[in-house]
């Protein structure tokens, strides 16, 4: 009886595999970290204006992109539709944000923000991406970029399907 040997290459692709696995892993755990231990300040003090990371967003993204429809908001900020419509009502509430409907199509209702709103966010935003950046101090200026396009190209799903690709 011949004793089993399995085939070199398969086991190097396996090997590769189980590597390629572990480091995937560990990078979805540093990512992690590296994100709570950033956003946990900025939520803090997002918190002493009384806003949500996700009110905060919505107030962010009318400020710089003026009135939106709430669907583009959604996706704007990552939430979805349900979410946008509590969202907006508890800022509507606090008067600082306003629903109206498009003079042009009635299916759509746009978000835009009150006078006080506007004030708000104009006081938040820069403390906010103040304590962002304090955050990220860690890192130079071209070393944010790079992580910056890396995690894009993540996002996107950029990679190759073949099996022997060694990703570094």
């Amino acid at each position: 009886m011949i004793p089993y040997r399995p085939d070199p290459a398969a086991t190097a692709t396996t090997d590769t595999n189980a590597l390629d696995r572990a480091a995937s892993l560990r990078l979805l755990i540093v990512m992690s970290r590296a994100l709570r231990s950033i956003t946990a300040p900025a939520r803090a003090q997002l918190k002493q204006f009384g806003l949500s990371t996700t009110e905060f967003g919505v107030l962010e993204a009318l400020y710089h992109k003026g009135p939106l429809p709430l669907s583009a908001l959604a996706e704007r900020v990552l939430i979805t539709g349900a979410s946008m419509t509590y969202t907006v009502k508890q800022l509507e509430a606090r008067g600082l944000v306003q629903r109206r409907t498009s003079a042009t199509d009635q299916r759509f209702v746009f978000g835009e923000l009150t006078d006080s709103g506007r004030t708000l966010i104009a006081q938040v935003f820069p403390q906010h991406a103040e304590q962002l950046r304090l955050g990220m101090r860690g890192l130079s200026r071209q070393e944010k970029r790079q992580a910056a396009e890396l995690l894009k190209r993540l996002g996107r799903g950029v990679t190759t399907t073949s099996d022997d690709d060694q990703h570094v």
